[in-house]
């Protein structure tokens, strides 16, 4: 088992160290080339999104906001909280920088890629709509070799990334404010996310529509206020982060100073797993909306990797160093993992619970997120039959993660989740002309 998991992790580091970097933010790039700045449409994107356009009324229709709403759940994880610090004490202060660079480029890819799913998704008998890369690559392209392996990456990573990971973060949460009973934890959380997968596509978008707009204001409120509170070290927390963006140098207090290839490749790589622009699993989530063009779609789409990236984690990171600057001596030998805490400590009241809460919210809305995408698949590759057998299955290594150990289902699960990319990436860059003309 430990040579299986030292296996797993080396091929897992090394693809996202360089040959992952390269593919996703070199698409990135292009695709901001090649669709004159598509990011410039944000605005637009999101003033559709709140509109309610493309409503379609019926049993399992999904609005596009909704659709929207469900990726977000999908994507805002503990990686925009914990992995943030995690990259600034890996990287430095300059990986902050990186990681916002790419979700700034990462919106054109998420464009594209959902532009594409939309357009080629197919419709349901019961009327609802089912879209993916998978679909796009064997009913546009012929590559049915690819749209299966990805169907099945996608299909194999829920239960890693998607459940028992998640449900295992939810228990970190829970213990870091009382003692209760792992088992207890993954029969509660298995429960509660079977009660809304269980209700189909249209159960889990309502539940979005109202939980990623709470639980991220929750977590918002408390980075602002540590901000606010810090705001006579704003200034120089932000030039920190942008300053050692480029050159490395030391800091004040407890931020440490660090290699800029370092920082460049934490930051690039912590962004291109958190905003998963590219990674082909967001298209799955925008396909389910009602009746809305693929352009359109794709605009309301691609402000995810916005508020993901752009927003969440540049707010984090500023409150994070902005923290360390003003309290360098609470930061000295503390975990990675463990630096948010410290930062919410800074709250009049309840800062540490108030962090447990956003994490547990962020995990269990990823769970129920990432069932969508594990559906699509199961439904592409085995049809509708096979989707309740997956949900029971989805729900039991939901359990199954609170009471193991997760070191090897992680990597793993990281594994699949990046090779999801390759067949999505081979699709939008022979699609490319297709996207632009369309767009």
């Amino acid at each position: 088992m430990e040579a299986l998991q030292y296996i797993v992790t080396t091929f897992q580091e090394y693809l996202w160290s360089f040959p992952m970097i390269f593919l996703l933010f070199g698409t990135h790039l292009y695709f901001t080339w090649h669709l004159r700045f598509i990011q410039r449409k944000i605005p637009e994107g999101i003033r559709l999104s709140v509109a309610g356009a493309g409503q379609e009324k019926g049993k399992d229709a999904v609005t596009p906001y909704s659709a929207l709403a469900t990726a977000l759940a999908a994507t805002i994880g503990t990686g925009n909280i914990v992995g943030i610090s995690t990259a600034i004490a890996i990287g430095g202060p300059g990986a902050v920088f990186w990681c916002w660079v790419t979700g700034i480029f990462g919106i054109a890819t998420c464009y594209a890629e959902c532009f594409l799913s939309v357009k080629y998704r197919v419709r349901q008998p019961d009327g609802t709509y089912c879209g993916g890369p998978m679909y796009v690559l064997e009913h546009r392209l012929g590559k049915r070799g690819l749209a299966v392996a990805f169907a099945l990456f996608t299909f194999l990573a829920s239960f890693g990334i998607g459940s028992s990971v998640q449900s295992y973060s939810i228990r970190m949460a829970v213990e870091q404010q009382i003692s209760v009973s792992p088992h207890l934890i993954g029969i509660v959380v298995g429960v509660l996310a079977g009660l809304i997968i269980i209700g189909g596509n249209r159960q889990i978008a309502k539940v979005c529509t109202w939980l990623v707009p709470c639980m991220s204001v929750l977590y918002l409120c408390g980075c602002l206020y540590i901000i606010i509170k810090n705001y006579a070290f704003l200034p120089e927390a932000v030039q920190t982060i942008v300053g050692m963006a480029f050159a490395p140098r030391a800091a004040a207090g407890g931020v440490a100073g660090g290699a800029v290839l370092l920082g460049m490749r934490t930051g690039i790589s912590r962004g291109l797993f958190t905003n998963e622009a590219g990674l082909g699993s967001i298209p799955m989530a925008a396909s389910t909306a009602g009746n809305v063009d693929a352009h359109r779609q794709g605009l309301i789409s691609m402000t995810g990797p916005f508020w993901d990236t752009v927003v969440l984690c540049a707010i984090t990171g500023i409150a994070a160093v902005s923290s360390m600057l003003a309290h360098p001596d609470a930061y000295r030998a503390v975990k990675p993992d463990a630096m948010c805490f410290v930062a919410f400590r800074e709250l009049p009241f309840g800062g540490g619970m108030i962090l447990s809460i956003s994490l547990a919210l962020f995990a269990f809305a990823t769970i129920i997120g990432w069932n969508v995408y594990g559906s699509c698949a199961v439904r592409y590759l085995w049809g509708e039959k096979g989707v309740r057998v997956y949900q029971v299955l989805y729900m039991f290594f939901t359990y199954l993660g609170a009471v193991m150990t997760m070191n090897l289902v992680w990597g793993i699960s990281d594994l699949l989740n990046s090779l999801m990319a390759i067949p999505n990436l081979i699709c939008i860059w022979l699609l490319r002309d297709e996207v632009r003309q369309g767009r």
